[in-house]
């Protein structure tokens, strides 16, 4: 006759287990949905269009800066912003400003476009790579570090984006 005690010591163990495997996310791994990519809205423009303005006005009051080209050339001025803490740590809209100003770049110089995704983490402006379901968020790519009180080189994240969406190509 086995030992009750041991029998009962083995399914503490494994329920002990089964527990920290729950509190790990470990219980039911299931894969996450496909992200939903949807064109932008008149809405969704124009919510970025105002934050690219923030970026531009702050732009041209510091630095006289004319506009934005949404191209690589926009890289030292958002750079410039970045370094000289135009924007603090609190500001997350205008951060996330910065964001979308550094999307344009991204979309300018590599295959990305300005769509909504819809995935597990809400719904979003994001940059979606050729028409796969791998997509770019610049828009908390600089606030996130920012707020995190990383450096941030914007030229630095366009080579390392560039670099990873590179192995998308093959």
């Amino acid at each position: 006759m086995p030992n009750v005690t041991s029998r009962a010591s083995i399914i503490a163990a494994l329920l002990a287990i089964g527990c920290i495997g729950a509190l790990l996310g470990q219980s039911n791994p299931k894969a996450a949905p496909s992200p939903k990519f949807t064109q932008l809205s008149r809405e969704d423009s124009t919510r970025l269009d105002q934050q690219r303005a923030v970026v531009a006005a702050a732009a041209k009051q510091r630095y006289g800066t004319a506009a934005l080209t949404r191209t690589k050339g926009d890289l030292p001025v958002l750079q410039k912003l970045i370094d000289d803490r135009v924007f603090n740590k609190s500001q997350t809209y205008e951060l996330e400003s910065l964001g979308v100003a550094f999307g344009d770049v991204l979309a300018s110089e590599l295959p990305l476009r300005w769509v909504i995704i819809t995935d597990e983490f809400g719904t979003d402006p994001t940059l979606r790579f050729k028409n796969m379901d791998v997509n770019v968020n610049p828009v908390t790519m600089i606030s996130k570090r920012v707020q995190r009180d990383e450096h941030v080189n914007v030229s630095e994240l366009l080579r390392i984006t560039r670099e990873q969406l590179a192995r998308y190509e093959k």
